[in-house]
């Protein structure tokens, strides 16, 4: 092997599936490092008012005027993804 041929390097295919492994790991943390976007609660009397996950049920249980939907995750911390009203009391 001559000197010339030790220095010039060419990407083989383990190198190639090594770099798109890295592509798509840096991809997919920063399209899943965005903003959530949840819908923002609404700015009512009855939604600024509402201090505990029982009150929000009430309405958005599966018996509720208007439920939530399927496969929404059921943590029961409602402000963490949705964006509180102007003036809410705040939730116990």
């Amino acid at each position: 092997m001559t000197e010339q041929q030790k220095l010039k390097w060419q990407p083989g295919r383990r190198d190639l599936l090594f770099f798109g492994i890295i592509a798509i790991v840096v991809l997919t943390l920063v399209l899943g490092s965005s903003e959530r976007k949840t819908k923002p609660v609404p700015d009512d009397e009855m939604h600024r008012t509402a201090t505990s996950r029982d009150a929000c049920m009430t309405c958005h249980g599966s018996d509720g005027v208007s439920p939530q939907p399927k496969g929404h995750i059921k943590g029961g911390q409602c402000f963490q993804c949705h964006q509180q009203p102007k003036h809410w009391a705040g939730m116990q």
